[in-house]
């Protein structure tokens, strides 16, 4: 094991990763579902026969968290306390979590803004509910694309150096 590539710091890095995946993730599904669920208070005693098909933004700000979860476990998944960790996986493994936490925490900020306007815009004229769904398809999307970057990242990390 060559001490350059694979010193015994590098898991921090790792666990950063994974840290930042859920922290930040959860951080913006919490955000959205607390905005998008103000608005549904309010508009719940006034309409209550729209409440359930105004659950959608928070249903979304929850889905944000799961990305931040599947990226928390893949990472996970290359940290073993006996098998060497390299420098290298360890910063993709940061980047990873980084990408997919800051994704999500903007992806929940978004959803809970939209969410918030839009069910209460929703209660005054329900044609709105189309708008309101495309909008937060397009702020959830921000999500999924640091998802998906997380997912590439972590494809090319390589502890094989570390032999």
């Amino acid at each position: 094991m060559d001490v350059d590539y694979c010193p015994a710091y590098a898991p921090f890095f790792g666990f950063a990763g994974v840290f930042s995946a859920m922290a930040f993730s959860t951080l913006g599904a919490a955000y959205g579902t607390y905005k998008a669920g103000v608005g549904i208070a309010g508009i719940g005693p006034f309409r209550p026969e729209l409440v359930m098909k105004s659950l959608i933004p928070v249903v979304m700000s929850g889905i944000i968290a799961v990305y931040g979860l599947i990226v928390s476990v893949l990472l996970c998944g290359q940290l073993t306390p006996t098998d060497g960790y390299s420098l290298f996986t360890g910063f993709i493994a940061l980047a990873a979590g980084l990408s997919v936490g800051m994704s999500g925490l903007a992806a929940g900020y978004a959803i809970g803004i939209v969410g918030d306007y839009c069910v209460r815009g929703y209660a005054r004229e329900t044609r709105l509910f189309v708008t309101m769904v495309l909008i937060l398809i397009f702020a959830e999307v921000l999500g999924l694309y640091g998802l998906i970057v997380s997912l590439i990242l972590n494809s090319k990390a390589d502890n094989s150096v570390c032999g």
